[in-house]
């Protein structure tokens, strides 16, 4: 029976930047991963994840999106990797629209470099959109994109190079607290350790069933086109953006060399069993991605190039969970991120790390608390 002062248990965003923090720190940590990083079962792939400081959410998490930007850097330095690219960031909608006024108050609060630009504007300076003349757009020249599985891949390899484990298709099957400990049993054999962080995703609720919060994972869809003329939509001419219309959310990436990244936040809110959803991608699917770009983007409403699904883990209330079980303080779970959490994921982990090995945190996480759904927490 293997011995460690922390197990990880998943090596998505969130796990694989525990991990490495918990490396960083001495401890012997082992993380426990029932795919391979970078895999596209869960919710850490699809090349590209959008990281923003305008967050129309809420502005409550400004301060950590602004905590994670010099992890980030200091990631690239320590992996020798590109992994964020600041492109600028424009979130479009009608004035009282919940992107614009929620990315309006963030950036007003927070004294964030941003402009409110009319359609016209945002027209001129992107002449891919076609909008109607009562929409404007949030301008943020600090938004942009980060390279998703490069930068778990990265979180892993640094882990392991600072001594770290990882047990690779292997699954969890139970958690057990004991003795002031906790014992995890898997498919392939038994661990221990003092405490365990439990980040993995869409299978949080099956590894956790006293959570005193019923998660819901929900089936995305993401696509890339080939647009009819590429030219508008090359790195330098065209930013990350976002799009509120009548059809939802949606959003997107410059052009790069697997086509140009369009989806729907919250896709069609279909509810999704991690381990038996429909992974293809349907002309249903399709259909939806492609009913915010007829209207508003219509040179990007070309050829289907690749299309791939992935899951959110939604909280009722759209946050984060960041914190201790109920009356266990060895067991951590991590951010069921409700579709919004992969730029965090080195802060997160920083966190998680200082849960694990200090008991607190230095940041303010009292939003990510589980005792907003009733149940009283330890504290940390």
């Amino acid at each position: 029976m293997a011995e460690f002062d922390v197990i990880v248990i998943g090596a998505g965003a969130m796990g694989s930047a525990a991990l490495y923090h918990l490396a960083r720190r001495g401890a012997r940590a082992l993380c426990i991963e029932r795919f391979a990083p970078g895999h596209d079962h869960g919710s850490s792939h699809g090349t590209s994840r959008i990281i923003r400081l305008g967050y129309y959410e809420h502005p409550s998490y400004v301060p950590l999106v602004r905590a994670a930007i010099p992890l980030w850097r200091q990631l690239e330095s320590a992996s020798g990797r590109k992994l964020m690219h600041t492109t600028g960031i424009v979130e479009i909608g009608k004035p009282d629209g919940a992107l614009v006024q929620g990315t309006l108050a963030s950036s007003r609060l927070h004294g964030l470099a941003h402009e409110l630009l009319d359609a016209r504007e945002v027209m001129r300076r992107f002449p891919a959109f076609r909008l109607p003349s009562d929409y404007v757009g949030v301008w943020q020249p600090d938004g942009g994109w980060l390279a998703a599985e490069p930068a778990v891949q990265a979180h892993v390899a640094l882990a392991l190079a600072a001594g770290a484990q990882l047990r690779n298709g292997e699954t969890v099957r139970t958690i057990e607290p004991h003795g002031g400990g906790v014992g995890v049993v898997t498919d392939r054999g038994n661990y221990t350790a003092g405490k365990v962080i439990v980040a993995a995703g869409a299978w949080t609720q099956a590894l956790l069933p006293g959570l005193p919060v019923r998660l819901r994972v929900t089936r995305q869809a993401m696509a890339w086109f080939t647009p009819a003329d590429p030219a508008p939509f090359a790195p330098g001419r065209f930013p990350v953006f976002m799009l509120e219309t009548a059809h939802g959310i949606h959003y997107g990436f410059p052009l790069q060399e697997a086509g140009l990244k369009i989806a729907k936040h919250f896709h069609r809110n279909e509810t999704a069993d991690p381990d038996a959803y429909r992974r293809a991608v349907s002309a249903a699917d399709e259909s939806e991605i492609r009913a915010g770009l007829a209207d508003f983007l219509p040179a990007a409403n070309g050829a289907l190039r690749a299309a791939k699904t992935c899951l959110y883990t939604m909280t009722p209330d759209g946050d984060f969970v960041v914190d201790r079980m109920p009356g266990e303080p060895s067991i951590i779970v991590a951010s069921p991120c409700s579709g919004h959490g992969f730029k965090f994921a080195p802060v997160i982990g920083e966190i998680l790390a200082e849960l694990a090995t200090e008991s607190a945190t230095h940041h303010d996480i009292s939003r990510f608390r589980l005792g907003r759904f009733g149940t009283s927490m330890l504290g940390g």
